[in-house]
């Protein structure tokens, strides 16, 4: 069974998510709230896509912090994550930190997001 892991959503988007992708996917979702969460998490199992909010709720921090940890470790460098943002700078800045092209909460359930979700949520 795939792994999703979801970094720094509020209680809202989470559920919303997880409920999008779940119903679309055969996947185990896990959830982190904060940079060091999000880090122990993927060390502790393989994931086979991270979202990271592109602020996360807990403490407003910057979901590309966590990016740059997760692609700075050599662990966890090969996972691929996302940043969840609709600024289109933003995306095109995690990709150049070496994400995958991401999308964000105004596009989650269109063809185009699932088209990028299917890459690393089916088998």
């Amino acid at each position: 069974m795939r792994k999703l892991l979801i970094v720094g959503q509020c209680d809202f988007d989470y559920q919303r998510i997880r409920h999008i992708t779940t119903k679309s996917y055969e996947i185990e979702v896990h959830r982190a709230g904060s940079l060091d969460d999000a880090l122990q998490s993927a060390l502790d199992r393989q994931f086979d896509l991270i979202l990271i909010n592109r602020l996360l709720d807990t403490d407003r921090s910057e979901g590309m912090a966590v990016l740059h940890e997760l692609e700075s470790n050599p662990a966890t460098e090969n996972t691929p994550a996302m940043i969840i943002s609709d600024y289109q700078e933003t995306q095109d800045a995690a990709v150049a930190a070496g994400a995958k092209r991401g999308f964000g909460k105004a596009s989650l359930d269109t063809p185009e997001t699932f088209e990028l979700l299917s890459v690393f949520l089916t088998d």
